[in-house]
């Protein structure tokens, strides 16, 4: 008996089917578990998993480590079938789940893991969502370096593809703040003169005066002029979450350095 001929008698929604006939078979998770096992027996490995992702699906709201679970199971079976794609998917989806319940540490993996993937099947554009995340995790984990790296990376390859060159200033801002947070007056300066070589255009910018403004302000060693120039450049482009995030951090050690330095 095939695969494929087994795989056909099984209901396509084992949880509907069975209420449908009156019968309990448990939370749906878990009957989707039981029908994944069905499909691995018969050696179904595309339906088994399938049926893993709609596990974790009914999991997601109710309990975030059977979900993940569950994708993994999903992700690994793809892999063995070759479906690099749908792999890639899942791995994304448990960076989500991760996110949501604030870990970070394994958050930050799951992107590395889809990146790589969707790079072999060469879906650029998904590949770099995926380092896009892959960054932001890095420097809410305090690993200022990597991301520094990416959204350089970033803004040197989207400089060479015409669609993609509005988000220039906007990759090398956020490396300039990373590079903000690495208390590195000398390293951030360096970093402002090698992206107006990058792009001559990002000296003429907003985002390119916020991070000069920044730069001064952490020399001298001033929190007022900190606090203005980020107010000034709010008051037209809203900053978000990740970016208030980070530049508070700058924040609270310019803070701490003029209260050492009133001390003394």
């Amino acid at each position: 008996m095939t695969g494929d001929h087994s795989s056909a008698t099984l209901p396509a929604d084992p949880a509907r089917a069975a209420a449908g006939a009156g019968q309990v078979l448990g939370p749906p998770g878990a009957v989707y578990v039981k029908l994944a096992d069905c499909h691995l027996k018969l050696d179904s490995k595309h339906e088994a998993a399938n049926a893993y992702s709609d596990a974790a699906h009914c999991y997601k709201k109710t309990n975030t480590k059977e979900s993940i679970s569950c994708l993994e199971q999903s992700v690994n079976l793809f892999l063995e079938i070759g479906r690099f794609n749908m792999s890639a998917r899942y791995c994304k989806e448990i960076a989500e789940l991760y996110e949501q319940d604030q870990n970070l540490e394994q958050a930050i993996v799951f992107p590395e893991k889809a990146c790589d993937l969707f790079q072999s099947e060469e879906v650029t554009t998904s590949a770099n969502l995926c380092k896009q995340k892959i960054a932001k995790f890095a420097a809410q984990l305090e690993r200022y370096q990597k991301a520094v790296e990416i959204y350089e990376e970033m803004a040197r390859q989207s400089l060479n593809n015409n669609l993609l060159k509005y988000g220039v200033k906007g990759h090398l801002l956020n490396a300039g703040i990373c590079q903000l947070c690495k208390s590195d007056v000398v390293a951030i300066n360096n970093a402002l003169e090698r992206y107006e070589e990058l792009d001559p255009t990002f000296s003429g910018t907003r985002e390119y005066k916020l991070l000069a403004d920044l730069a001064a302000a952490v020399d001298e060693e001033s929190v007022a002029k900190f606090t203005d120039a980020i107010k000034e450049f709010d008051s037209m482009t809203q900053l978000d979450a990740w970016k208030t995030t980070l530049l508070l951090r700058v924040k609270e050690a310019l803070k701490a350095k003029e209260l050492e330095d009133d001390l003394t």
